[in-house]
């Protein structure tokens, strides 16, 4: 393990172990979440659980890596599902593609099958870890390691926010982590398949995501605007 990840894992278990109550690792499938589950198994003693949100519009390969994951870690990865009847009047309203003729039906359908999700599993929860980093997107670029999330008032975890997408890979790599398959086929970036493609060399990483909207408009609802905390906080 190189030094750096030697580093923030301590800093990670640190961390964790200030925080009093319930702390729950968000996992969506990106090489980011496996290093930090990474992190998590290796350095931190303290029980996390690990959820992931299930939209039900999720890539065929992403439910097989789902079950690579758990056996690899040897840990259970909760699904959190969208509201049935809310989806059914979703697709009622916009059909197959209807998210992608405005933002709007596109924040809207991203709120039933993510952001609602995402709130029930926070509930009782006193902290959130995330795989974001801050160079990912013009939306990330004052990330911090730590910070107070005001819409969901729970207190947010960044261990990667400085590291760079190389050093995520290089760790993958040395400790042979399983990636999601799609990585092979030129995704950079995963999430639902109507709204995720593959993206080329000289593209952005967060190009393949909702590509037809301007990057400062590409974030889910899910990380909206925290506030910044000095490391150690409670």
């Amino acid at each position: 393990m190189s030094p750096a990840s030697r580093s923030d894992g301590a800093m990670f278990a640190n961390i964790l172990e200030k925080i009093a109550g319930d702390v729950a690792l968000a996992f969506s499938y990106q090489a980011e979440d496996v290093v930090v589950l990474h992190l998590l198994k290796t350095f931190v003693t303290r029980p996390v659980e690990i959820f992931t949100l299930d939209t039900q519009k999720l890539f065929p390969e992403t439910a097989a890596y789902h079950a690579t994951v758990e056996r690899f870690f040897n840990v259970r990865i909760h699904a959190r599902v969208p509201d049935a009847g809310a989806t059914r009047q979703l697709e009622a309203d916009l059909g197959q593609w209807g998210m992608r003729h405005s933002l709007a039906n596109r924040h809207r359908c991203c709120k039933i099958r993510k952001v609602d999700p995402l709130e029930s599993a926070l509930v009782g929860k006193n902290a959130w870890i995330t795989g974001l980093r801050a160079a990912q997107s013009v939306t990330r670029s004052d990330l911090c390691l730590l910070e107070y999330d005001t819409t969901h008032r729970i207190i947010k975890v960044n261990p990667l926010a400085d590291w760079s997408e190389q050093e995520v890979f290089d760790h993958a790599a040395r400790h042979r982590l399983p990636l999601h398959p799609l990585y092979g086929e030129g995704f950079r970036s995963i999430g639902c398949a109507p709204c995720t493609r593959a993206v080329g060399p000289d593209e952005d990483i967060r190009a393949g995501r909702w590509w037809w909207e301007n990057p400062e408009h590409k974030e889910c609802g899910l990380h909206l605007r925290p506030s910044p905390l000095p490391r150690g906080d409670k």
